[in-house]
C-alpha cells in the first residue's frame, strides 16, 4: 500500500471535479482536516455516525461521501450529532472530503454517469443547471413495467412509479437524488420517463397529464455509485487503499 500527500490529492480533486464551477448547497472538497498522508480510504454515500464508525472500524485515514457535513443555512453550533460526527473525526485523525454537486454532474465518475452505466442507457444530452440531468437510450424501448423491473434488479428495491400514457420508453432522462424539481425540464427535453430518487406531491400530475412517466428509485439507492466510482479512481491513480461502505438508507 502506497501514500499520498493530502494537499496533493485535494488539488487534484479539485481539478478533476471543477469545484469552481458549482454554486453548491455547502463546500465542496476537504471538509475536515485529519492527518497529512493518506493510504487508506472509506468511500460511502453520507458522512453518518455510522459510516464514521465504520472508517475507524476499518483503519482508514481518509472520509470520501458524496452528502458531507456542512450545508448552507444550516446551525452552525456544534452540538448533538454534530458534536458526535465530528468528535469521532478529530478523535481520530480522520479526513473527510465531500463532493455534491460535482459529483452529481462528472461525466465518468459521476452518479448520474455511473447509473447511466449500471441500467445500460447510453448518453446522447445533459439538460438542467450545470448540465446535471443525463438524457439517453435504452438498449430497446420498454414498457413503464420493464422499466421498473430493471431498477428494482439494479438497485435493489423497487421504485414508485407513475406510468405515464403507457407509451413506449424510448428516450430517458435521470438526475440521482432529490432531484424531483428537474421533471419538467426533463419533459421539456423530450424524455419518454425520467428517473431520480424522490418524488413530490406535483410530479404525480405532471406525470398523468404529459404522460411522461416517473421512476423514484430512492435517494441513497440512486446515490450509491459515485462516491465509489471516485474513490476506485483515486486508489489506481495515488496506489491507495480504498472500501466503499454502504450504510443501508430507507430513503
Amino acid at each position: 500500500m502506497m501514500a499520498t500527500r493530502r494537499d496533493e490529492m485535494d488539488s487534484y480533486l479539485k481539478t478533476l471535479m471543477e469545484v469552481d464551477r458549482f454554486r453548491d448547497y455547502g463546500p465542496n472538497g476537504l471538509q475536515v482536516e485529519g492527518r497529512p498522508e493518506v493510504a487508506r480510504i472509506v468511500s460511502g454515500v453520507t458522512a453518518s455516525l455510522a459510516l464514521i464508525e465504520a472508517a475507524v472500524q476499518a483503519g482508514a485515514d481518509t472520509v470520501l461521501v458524496h452528502h458531507g457535513l456542512f450545508w448552507r443555512g444550516q446551525d452552525g453550533r456544534v452540538t448533538g450529532w454534530m458534536k458526535r460526527r465530528l468528535q469521532l473525526l478529530l478523535r481520530h485523525d480522520i479526513n473527510l472530503f465531500a463532493f455534491h454537486l460535482p459529483l452529481d454532474a462528472h461525466p465518468e465518475l459521476g452518479n448520474n454517469a455511473r447509473l447511466g452505466a449500471l441500467l445500460g442507457l447510453s448518453v446522447d444530452g445533459r439538460f438542467g443547471d450545470n448540465d446535471l440531468g443525463f438524457l439517453g437510450r435504452p438498449p430497446q424501448a420498454l414498457a413503464a413495467p420493464g422499466l421498473a423491473g430493471l431498477l428494482a434488479s439494479a438497485l435493489g428495491r423497487q421504485p414508485t412509479v407513475v406510468e405515464g400514457d403507457g407509451r413506449p420508453i424510448g428516450r430517458v432522462a435521470w438526475c440521482t437524488g432529490g432531484a424531483q424539481g428537474y421533471f419538467e425540464a426533463a419533459i421539456a427535453a423530450g424524455a419518454d420517463a425520467y428517473i431520480t430518487g424522490e418524488i413530490s406531491e406535483p410530479q404525480a400530475h405532471y406525470a398523468r397529464e404529459s404522460g411522461v412517466a416517473y421512476f423514484a428509485c430512492g435517494h441513497h439507492a440512486s446515490e450509491r455509485y459515485g462516491a465509489q466510482a471516485l474513490g476506485e479512481h483515486l486508489a489506481g491513480r495515488f496506489g491507495l487503499e480504498h472500501r466503499f461502505i454502504d450504510i443501508d438508507n430507507p430513503a
